[in-house]
């Protein structure tokens, strides 16, 4: 019971609904049961359509998680090794791979899974090149 107080006191209800929260203070978890389901038929909603909103929430931050933008930072001294590299790993013309080189700081691919874009930064730091993933 000392939970339940200390938890009122920490929740300030506003005047108008003072009274509705006395209300179903006093009922029973029967009768909460009962109330829950007359409210879903009286507005035609579900209260485990949010819980199952939920997850499906969580779903875009897990995913952010798992994948990685890759960043050339600094080309370092072997400038030649670097171009090779971004060439190759992202299968660029020459050119392509020169202009990526000579912008850095540069994005270099966006979206990777995590253990692609780890790979690639690898890849870039052994020819020489400083690499950031975000």
């Amino acid at each position: 019971m000392n939970t339940a107080v200390a938890a009122e006191t920490a929740v300030e209800v506003p005047s108008k609904f003072k009274k509705l929260v006395e209300e179903v203070e006093a009922m029973t978890v029967l009768e909460l049961s009962e109330l829950v389901k007359v409210l879903e038929k009286k507005f035609g909603v579900s209260a485990a359509a949010t819980a199952s909103a939920a997850p499906a929430a969580g779903a875009p931050a897990e995913e952010a998680k798992s994948t990685a933008d890759v960043e050339l930072t600094d080309v370092g001294a072997s400038k030649i090794a670097v171009i090779k590299a971004v060439k190759e790993a992202l299968a660029l013309g020459l050119k392509e791979a020169k202009d990526l080189v000579d912008g850095a700081p540069s994005m270099l691919k966006t979206g990777m899974k995590k253990e692609d874009a780890t790979e690639l930064a690898k890849k870039l730091t052994e020819a020489g090149a400083k690499v950031t993933l975000k």
